[in-house]
């Protein structure tokens, strides 16, 4: 996505997955793949993701160094990426099998329409109308069980920074405001609408329009999804915005901000793929500060950002790529 933003991941079914909470190991074709003490990090940790199919391939071909690496990301909990086709059924999956855990699930929702303005992951629904039926898709999956969403990374960052075309915009506030509005109907489902990062532009330019996307009524706001911008320069810009929307808490995406962002590069492309980079702070609802509500890797490590400096599509997943991240990571 353009300079800031989420490559679209392939969502997994889960359907029939399990995992046991408080430090049991899940049988996941070999890669054991152990949930994070709850008390800290109460997200749920999917057995069958890519990484810890990565694992298994690696500890099964020998590679036990490559396996130990990866297992630093197969481990944590990280975002689902609910696709366009099957919404109701995929949420229904993974919060299913976090339920089973003890867990909450972790989504990730990213289909509005005129997504990404012809970048990487460009697409989205097909209009409004499909847009909210996908919404009431997923809402009808999660239901009653816990659940973490992450609305629409970048939606309002593209409002703000001219890349979402002025035809459009009416439409999108008020498909976020009814995203919001639906998910909050639920029992148990916490709301987050995605808020850019610290190195974008000011939060005097974007706290009006999530007034108007409807972050009053969400649980806060996400910063750095699929970024890189350090945690504490993320803090500070999310410290900045919420004293402007109310002091609504935010969350903060750590997944790849251990070596702050890549500026080396052509400055629109630092974002897509860079190199150099580590993984962050383990996802875990212990922060900072009491305005922070959790650190998230919301964004898969491993999974493309797009085809550049040689990436697969977005959203796939890249071994080499991970193996990079992971290397020199804390364990």
């Amino acid at each position: 996505m353009k300079a800031s933003a989420a490559a679209l991941g392939a969502a997994l079914l889960v359907a029939g997955c399990s995992s046991g909470g408080g430090g049991d190991k899940a049988k996941d074709a070999g890669a054991q793949i152990t949930q994070q003490p709850k008390d800290s990090d109460p997200f749920w940790v999917n057995p069958d993701g890519n990484a810890a199919r990565q694992v298994a391939s690696y500890a099964k071909s020998g590679k036990d160094s490559d396996a130990e690496q990866i297992r630093k990301i197969a481990e944590q909990p990280t975002g689902e990426w609910i696709g366009p086709e099957n919404p109701e059924q995929e949420a229904q999956g993974f919060t299913e099998a976090a339920d089973k855990a003890g867990r909450t699930a972790l989504l990730v929702l990213y289909d509005i329409p005129h997504r990404d303005c012809g970048q990487y992951s460009q697409g989205g629904a097909a209009d409004g109308n499909a847009y909210r039926a996908w919404i009431d898709g997923v809402a009808a999956g999660i239901g009653n069980r816990a659940a973490m969403v992450i609305l629409e990374p970048d939606a309002v960052l593209h409002l703000v920074d001219g890349c979402t075309q002025a035809q459009f915009q009416e439409e999108r506030y008020s498909l976020l405001n009814y995203a919001i509005t639906k998910l909050k109907s639920l029992g148990s489902t916490k709301v987050y609408l995605d808020a850019g990062n610290a190195g974008w532009g000011h939060p005097d330019q974007i706290f009006q329009p999530l007034q108007r996307a409807g972050v009053a009524q969400a649980d806060g706001f996400s910063v750095n999804v699929s970024n890189f911008y350090s945690t504490k320069d993320s803090i500070a810009y999310g410290k900045q915005l919420s004293a402007k929307v109310g002091n609504k808490h935010f969350v903060i995406d750590t997944s790849r901000n251990g070596n702050g962002p890549y500026t080396a590069g052509k400055a629109d492309e630092n974002w897509c793929n860079p190199p150099g980079r580590k993984l962050g702070e383990s996802p875990t609802t212990k922060t900072a500060d009491p305005l922070v509500d959790a650190y998230l890797w919301v964004k898969r490590p491993g999974e493309s950002d797009g085809t550049c400096k040689g990436g697969p599509q977005a959203g796939n997943w890249w071994p080499t790529y991970a193996l990079k991240l992971a290397e020199g990571s804390p364990s």
